[in-house]
Order: structure tokens, then C-alpha cells, then sequence
């Protein structure tokens, strides 16, 4: 495969949805009564392989995702909020800490909010079988019961303030580490920031801002991903040590309004 489409691969995979964001996008759709259990189920499925969940209550194998959401209903879930934390910042992670170990292992989650006593958590892995050009994604889940309390915040509208004051923060960091010279990703990554179009699916129930802001998020956290070295481009340690130090801040805003924007169809009161 050449340079070019490899770093044109690297940056599909930074743009794409967490697969948790999808279920917490197109499960409260399901959940608010928005869209019916088929459409949500094909909504976060997309081109995967059908998912499967283990862990539901009352199941002793692994189940097909409708049916795990509608018993998840059936239990009292309202809702689900998104999770996206890193090591040294569990960004709504409610426990135990054997819970918060998978997901920060898979660097997201979605998180149920209901009833008291209707608390999960689900964590996916997600693994790419076949040979090169014919491949199959599966996505397994785990649900595991989590603490029953409230994960606090974030809002959407502090989330787009503090993404808007990070960004014009590291705007002089940006182009002081040059971020741009790292390579054809990293240009690339810089002009999906700045496109006009969107591959953000409009979701039944969630208001239009919320999708504005997570794909001003997700195009952001692209431009990041380059700048901390993810994508292989020749960058020294010490580089990467200085650009993870000036941009943690945006890093962390970014993660905080995608959170908010995929759970912005349960605030009370949606802007």
C-alpha cells in the first residue's frame, strides 16, 4: 500500500465515530421514542458485522444488540451518556475501577442513566478479520453493572465555550510546533478542520448544535492525534513530549464536547 493511501486511511480512522458515541447517539434515539429498534440497531451497526453484547441481565450468552437495548428499556434505562477518558483523566467514568480498567483499555464507553439499580456500563472491542481489501469488522460489548450515580456534566453549552477558548488557546502553539510539516496526514488532518461539509448523520432527537459542535470536536482531535505523533510521522520524542504538553488542554476540551454532544439529546433543557 502506498504512503499516500495509508496516510489517507490514518486519517479516515481519526475522523470516524467511537462506536460508543454511536450507541449513545442512536440508543437515546431509540430510547426518547425517536427512531424504532431496527433503525437505531442499522444506525450503529453500519458496515460491521453484527454486534454482539455479553453481560445483559438475564442472559447466560452473548445476545444481538436489539435485543440488549430493549431490555436495557425494559429495566428502566432512559438513557445512555458517552465516556471518553484517558489515562490520568477518567472524563465520566462513575466506577468501580474494574470498569473504569476496561474502558480506559478501550479508551471509551457508554454508561446508562435510568431508574436506581439500572446501572451499566458497556465497553466494545473491536477487532478487523480478513485478508487486506476484503475485511470484516466485529464489535463485541461488555456490560458490566457500574456505581448507581449521576456521571456530572459535561453540558453542551460549557463544553462549545471551553472548546472555543482552548482553540483560540493553542492557535499560537499550533503554529509554533508546526504541525503541518509532520506530513501529508497532518496537512490533511488540517484541512478536514477547516471543510464546510460534514459526515455527521443528522439523529432523530438531538439537537443541531450538538451535532456542530461534535464535528468542530472530532476535526479538532484529528489535527491532535498528528500533532502527538499518532500517525507515525517523523517526529522526535521530544517533539511530541512538547506538542502533548501545549495542546493537553484542547485535547481534553475536545473529549469533553464530544461527551457532551453525544448525550446532548438528555439535557433538560436542549439548546
Amino acid at each position: 500500500m502506498s504512503g499516500s493511501a495509508v496516510t489517507t486511511l490514518t486519517l479516515v480512522h481519526m475522523l470516524a465515530e467511537p462506536r460508543s458515541g454511536l450507541l449513545v447517539a442512536w440508543g437515546n434515539a431509540l430510547l426518547t421514542g425517536n427512531v424504532p429498534p431496527d433503525d437505531a440497531v442499522s444506525e450503529i451497526v453500519g458496515t460491521d458485522e453484527p454486534h454482539r453484547v455479553t453481560g445483559v441481565p438475564g442472559e447466560p450468552v452473548p445476545v444481538g444488540l436489539s435485543l440488549a437495548l430493549g431490555r436495557l428499556r425494559a429495566l428502566g434505562v432512559t438513557g445512555l451518556r458517552l465516556a471518553l477518558p484517558v489515562s490520568g483523566d477518567p472524563l465520566a467514568l462513575p466506577g468501580p475501577p474494574t470498569f473504569n480498567d476496561l474502558a480506559l483499555h478501550a479508551g471509551e464507553a457508554a454508561v446508562t442513566v435510568g431508574a436506581p439499580g439500572t446501572a451499566y456500563g458497556l465497553v466494545p472491542s473491536v477487532t478487523t478479520h480478513g485478508p487486506a481489501g476484503d475485511t470484516t469488522v466485529r464489535v463485541a460489548w461488555t456490560m458490566v453493572e457500574v456505581s448507581d450515580r449521576p456521571a456530572p456534566g459535561p453540558f453542551l453549552a460549557e463544553a462549545e465555550r471551553e472548546l472555543a477558548e482552548a482553540m483560540r488557546d493553542a492557535t499560537d502553539d499550533l503554529l509554533r510546533l508546526d504541525v503541518a510539516a509532520s506530513g501529508p496526514a497532518a496537512q490533511r488532518a488540517l484541512a478536514a478542520l477547516y471543510r464546510k461539509d460534514s459526515d455527521i448523520r443528522v439523529v432523530p432527537g438531538r439537537p443541531g448544535r450538538a451535532g456542530r459542535v461534535l464535528d468542530q470536536a472530532r476535526r479538532i482531535h484529528a489535527v491532535l492525534a498528528v500533532a502527538s505523533g499518532e500517525d507515525g510521522a517523523a517526529v522526535t520524542a521530544a517533539e511530541i513530549s512538547a506538542r502533548l504538553g501545549a495542546l493537553a488542554p484542547l485535547e481534553r476540551a475536545c473529549r469533553r464536547a464530544m461527551v457532551a454532544a453525544y448525550g446532548a439529546a438528555l439535557e433538560p433543557d436542549r439548546a
